[in-house]
C-alpha cells in the first residue's frame, strides 16, 4: 500500500510538471491557436494544436538543430547580418544565419507563413519541404498570408539584421583556456566569463546570470556550440541566447516576465549586463 502511494505521488506531480510546462507556452503569442488569443490562427476550421507549429514527432526537418523541427529552414546566405561593418570593435567572428536562429527565423523572417509545415496534424499532411497549410488567420497575420505581422512589427525580423544584435558570433568571453577558445584573439575583458562542460562527451557553454553553480539553466545566457574559423565547437551566440521561446508575457492576464520570452529581465538592463561589463 505504502510503494502504491508513493508511485501515485510520483505520477501526481509528473503530471504536474507536464501541465506546468504545457501553461508556459499557451499562455503566450507562440499559441498560435484561437486560444492564444489575438496572435492566432482560427482552429475551430484548423487545428487546436500549439506545439505543431514548430514541433513534430514524426518525420521532422533533420537539417535543423532545432528538435523536431516542422518547418522549413530559410537560406542561410539570403541573410545580412551585424557584423564588423557595423562595429570596428567585434572581436569574434560573425557566421552565417544557422544554429537554432535559423529555427527561429524560419518564422521571424516575415518571408513563410506560420502554417507552412513539414507534418501536418492529421493523416496525410506530411510534405518533406514543407508547405502552407491554408489556415485562417486573425489579427495581424490576416493581411499578410498568415506571415508573422507586417514591417511595422519588430516581430518581422526581416533578413538585413544589420540592426539586430549579431548572432552567429563566436562569444569572447575572457578567462577561457586556449583549448576552448582562442585566447589571442578571442578574449576579450568586456565581456564576462563563461562557464563550460562536457555533456555526452561534447562541450556546452554558458554565463551563469546568479550564483555559479556548474549548472546549465532555463534563465542562463546558454551559448551554442559552433565551428569557428578559430577552432571546432566554440561558443556561439543565437537567438536562444537571450530568447526562451516557452515562455514570455501572457496573452490573457495572468503573471509574466516584463518582455516576452526573455532568459533574463531587462530591467536595469540586466539582459545586457549579464554578458557585457560596463
Amino acid at each position: 500500500m505504502k510503494k502504491m502511494f508513493k508511485q501515485s505521488l510520483a505520477l501526481a506531480s509528473l503530471a504536474a510538471v507536464a501541465t506546468a510546462a504545457f501553461a508556459g507556452i499557451t499562455d503566450t503569442p507562440h499559441n498560435l491557436t484561437t486560444s492564444g488569443g489575438s496572435n492566432s490562427v482560427n482552429s475551430q476550421t484548423n487545428t487546436g494544436q500549439i506545439c505543431v507549429f514548430c514541433h513534430t514527432p514524426h518525420a521532422s526537418n533533420t537539417n535543423a538543430t532545432a528538435p523536431l523541427w516542422n518547418k522549413k529552414l530559410p537560406t542561410a546566405t539570403a541573410y545580412s547580418t551585424y557584423s564588423t561593418q557595423n562595429s570596428s570593435t567585434i572581436d569574434g567572428q560573425v557566421l552565417t544565419v544557422g544554429s537554432v536562429s535559423a529555427a527561429c527565423l524560419s518564422c521571424h523572417d516575415g518571408t513563410q507563413a506560420m502554417d507552412n509545415l513539414v507534418n501536418a496534424p492529421g493523416s496525410g499532411g506530411y510534405n518533406a519541404t514543407g508547405s502552407d497549410r491554408g489556415y485562417t488567420w486573425t489579427g495581424p497575420a490576416s493581411s499578410v498570408g498568415g506571415k508573422i505581422g507586417d514591417s511595422t512589427r519588430v516581430a518581422n525580423l526581416g533578413q538585413d539584421l544589420r540592426n539586430d544584435h549579431p548572432i552567429g558570433i563566436a562569444y569572447c568571453g575572457g578567462g577561457l583556456s586556449a583549448s576552448v577558445t582562442d585566447s589571442a584573439s578571442c578574449n576579450d575583458k568586456d565581456f564576462k566569463s563563461i562557464a563550460t562542460k562536457s555533456i555526452n562527451g561534447k562541450p556546452v557553454f554558458w554565463i551563469d546570470t546568479s550564483t555559479a553553480d556548474s549548472v546549465r539553466s532555463k534563465t542562463d545566457i546558454i551559448l551554442y556550440t559552433r565551428d569557428f574559423t578559430a577552432g571546432t565547437e566554440r561558443p556561439s551566440v543565437e537567438c536562444a541566447s537571450c530568447h526562451d521561446p516557452h515562455v514570455g508575457k501572457t496573452t490573457t492576464g495572468g503573471a509574466a516576465p516584463d518582455v516576452n520570452f526573455m532568459r533574463v529581465t531587462t530591467t536595469g538592463s540586466k539582459i545586457c549586463l549579464a554578458c557585457h561589463t560596463k
